[in-house]
């Protein structure tokens, strides 16, 4: 479990005691008591397998893919990967790839609901980017409309493993991977993805996952 659901958890139910306490009527402990235990639940951090091969990229986050599209960038094009991760889902976010983390870029922003494509441009974000396994692979933790903290732990220069875990947006949010134009996407819209065990995608001549 990630640290942030025993901060809220044991905080709500001491709560919870003291209004018991208090009152003397257990009625008033149901509320945050059931917070406590939504807390807990929501920052929970599953153990996952990682697929093992070169050139595969997985998943950094759990939710639902909701696009995949090839985008113009600077460098050049771009396949983009767009997941949503509804209050439901687990929030702990993993590296796609293995390799050196080259750039981190934090940028304020609005907090548009996750599933509107301007969401990508317009809330806040973290973009991070890892190359590595000879590929350059960049994953954006985007804001939601319920979101309101990103949380990223590793600096630039720091060498991460595949489905590391390195962060975490709270409550309803997006993240979007950025892949090379050559890679072979592996995933469809619609479909359940789970961060760090789901390959996104795979560059040529990667094996089946």
């Amino acid at each position: 479990m990630v640290r942030d659901g025993y901060i809220y958890g044991v905080g709500l139910v001491a709560v919870a005691a003291a209004l018991v306490w208090f009152t003397g009527n257990w009625a008033w402990g149901i509320v945050p008591l059931l917070l406590a235990c939504f807390f807990l639940w929501f920052f929970r951090d599953p153990k996952r397998e990682i697929p093992t091969g070169e050139g595969l990229i997985v998943s950094p986050g759990d939710g639902k893919v909701t696009e995949t599209v090839t985008i113009q960038t600077p460098a050049g094009p771009r396949q983009r990967i767009s997941i949503f991760l509804s209050v439901f889902n687990v929030h702990v976010n993993r590296a796609p790839i293995a390799g050196v983390l080259t750039e981190v870029a934090y940028r304020k922003g609005k907090y548009l609901n996750a599933m509107n494509p301007a969401s990508a441009e317009q809330n806040e974000q973290n973009a991070a980017t890892i190359r590595g396994e000879g590929i350059e692979v960049t994953f954006k933790q985007i804001a939601g409309l319920l979101a309101r903290r990103i949380v990223f732990d590793p600096r630039p220069g720091d060498t991460l493993a595949r489905g590391q875990r390195v962060g975490l947006i709270k409550f309803g949010s997006r993240v979007d991977v950025l892949l090379p134009a050559e890679a072979e996407i592996r995933v469809r819209v619609g479909q359940t993805v789970q961060g760090g065990s789901t390959v996104l995608a795979a560059m040529p001549g990667s094996p089946r996952a």
